[in-house]
């Protein structure tokens, strides 16, 4: 089975933001999905998953959950993003072959160990400032992108915006993963749109 591409527009979710708006964000041109719902259990959040993949998937998108092996298969998603402290990656690839698999990663070495273990992308960051998660450490800057470029799909993620994914884009990035920037907006659909005419 082939491998899925790894989206360049990852739109992170969780289940109190406006889902009637997955299609029109497809449209638009975001082309990946990442469920985030700390606070479900794992029914629930497999119920999301499953009703993302529903609304999505006929438009091309990928459908990826945050840290839970167990719920993407289960939903039928396309990948799992795991952190640091999730399950490891060559034990993910180990039961998933087939799965697009993401691994949070804040260096080159960290880069270079995602792909040891079969990670198909790596999610860099966080290279700008982000109110979007308690906890996160300095941010990294562009510079680092670069610095960590060239040997998985770096996607970029921490404090993105149109203009700031343009520079991650330009520094190696393949991509972006967001949420403000596009749940924050007073048009989600219409800011998705400019995120995606940014990086091309």
């Amino acid at each position: 089975m082939k491998r899925i591409s790894v989206p360049r527009v990852h739109c992170i979710l969780s289940a109190a933001d406006d889902l009637s708006l997955l299609p029109a964000l497809v449209e638009a041109g975001v082309d990946g999905f990442q469920v985030r719902a700390k606070d479900l259990d794992g029914r629930a959040l497999t119920a999301l998953t499953e009703r993302v993949v529903r609304d999505v998937r006929p438009g091309g998108a990928v459908v990826i959950v945050n840290d839970r092996l167990d719920v993407a298969l289960a939903a039928g998603a396309d990948g799992v993003h795991l952190g640091a402290t999730d399950l490891d990656v060559a034990a993910a690839r180990r039961v998933a072959p087939d799965l697009l698999i993401g691994a949070t990663c804040r260096s080159r070495a960290d880069v270079e160990a995602a792909a040891g273990g079969g990670a198909d992308y790596a999610g860099f960051g966080p290279v700008g400032a982000s109110t979007s998660k308690a906890g996160l450490p300095d941010p990294l800057g562009v510079a680092a992108v670069t610095a960590a470029a060239g040997v998985l799909p770096l996607v970029a993620i921490g404090g993105i915006e149109p203009r700031t994914a343009a520079d991650v884009v330009a520094a190696g990035a393949h991509g972006v993963a967001v949420i403000g920037a596009v749940w924050r907006q007073p048009d989600p659909v219409s800011a998705a749109k400019e995120l995606v005419a940014a990086i091309g």
